[in-house]
């Protein structure tokens, strides 16, 4: 398809390296598989006079505790805003390759449009998808993609309420100050696409990373292919039409101080499918001060500038995002 990005020449020598290797256990991503049931919160009840409140509070710092990841159910976003931003999804990324890597695609900027990984030193750094970051202040730019714009800025606006909301009621059972991210956020929405892959046992859909945010908030497709580590082992999230994902990212771990837990996730490539997903990153703004809730301290204080700074060399230089622990005390 010519709205598939260049992977097989732009990689082809590590591509091409893979292949002449002998297929064994290290260079095959060819695992035993199971599935998990993430927990299910229903968001209804946290209806003020709802009198099970208390007990849905309970379960959210529970899954936040024990999983880093649970689904969420009434969460606001209908089904049909879901289903026509999936559509607006498929409609963007069937656009040509060289259509999509313009200046000024979409409006926005250039840097907003990724694919692959220009770091990656071998296959295992490599991710088979292709994504726009958008910020929220340039979803208001989009004026000539009217369809598509009011379909993202109803996703996040919603999003960023069930954010607020979850990251709340968190930060109140650790007596963390409220609303630490409320202000001046460097949140934003990225619309992702993962195309059928002939290399699906040597190549990630997307490589196994924590999330560098506050909280994420995911809608995914049903094709599947989100996994997520648990106990040692890598589980498929099973996916659930009516449901969104959430998960703790490293920033709500380090201001927890480890009581929270951002767990590393991936997507494993389809060989015949491509998958949509459309993922809201609640974020503290540039300058917040990230310092650990708790005695003693497991992370040092830093700002969230200097932990996108540290995730970005770290990146550029070896092909792998380190994390917090460049940040421990």
């Amino acid at each position: 398809m010519d709205c598939d990005p260049p992977f097989l020449v732009t990689y082809n020598t590590l591509l091409q390296n893979s292949l002449g290797e002998t297929r064994n256990e290290k260079t095959s991503m060819v695992v035993e598989r199971s599935s998990c049931e993430l927990p299910l919160i229903d968001f209804a009840r946290l209806n003020p006079h709802c009198p099970e409140r208390e007990e849905c509070m309970k379960e959210i710092v529970e899954a936040a505790r024990q999983w880093g990841f649970f689904q969420v159910v009434n969460h606001g976003i209908s089904q049909e805003l879901l289903e026509s931003l999936q559509f607006e999804l498929m409609k963007v990324f069937h656009r040509s390759f060289h259509a999509k890597t313009q200046e000024n695609f979409l409006n926005l900027p250039a840097k907003s449009y990724r694919w692959g990984n220009p770091s990656a030193i071998n296959l295992r750094q490599l991710s088979w998808s292709e994504a726009f970051h958008i910020s929220f202040p340039d979803i208001s730019k989009m004026e000539k993609h009217k369809s598509l714009r009011s379909k993202i800025e109803a996703f996040a606006t919603t999003a960023a309420h069930l954010a607020e909301t979850l990251g709340e009621i968190l930060a109140q059972k650790l007596n963390i100050k409220s609303g630490y991210f409320l202000e001046n956020c460097s949140s934003f929405v990225r619309l992702n696409r993962y195309p059928s892959c002939p290399f699906s046992s040597k190549v990630f859909g997307m490589i196994p990373h924590s999330d560098s945010s506050f909280l994420t908030i995911l809608y995914q497709d049903q094709v599947g292919g989100l996994q997520l580590l648990k106990d040692g082992k890598w589980v498929d999230v099973k996916p659930n039409p009516q449901a969104v994902i959430v998960n703790i990212g490293d920033i709500f771990q380090a201001l927890s101080n480890g009581v929270y837990k951002s767990i590393k996730h991936r997507v494993v490539a389809a060989d015949k499918v491509e998958r949509f997903s459309v993922a809201y990153f609640y974020c503290p703004s540039d300058d917040a001060v990230i310092q650990s809730n708790g005695i003693p301290l497991v992370y040092r204080k830093f700002t969230f500038r200097e932990y996108k700074q540290q995730t970005e060399k770290d990146v550029k230089e070896t092909g792998d995002k380190v994390g917090l622990s460049r940040f421990l005390s």
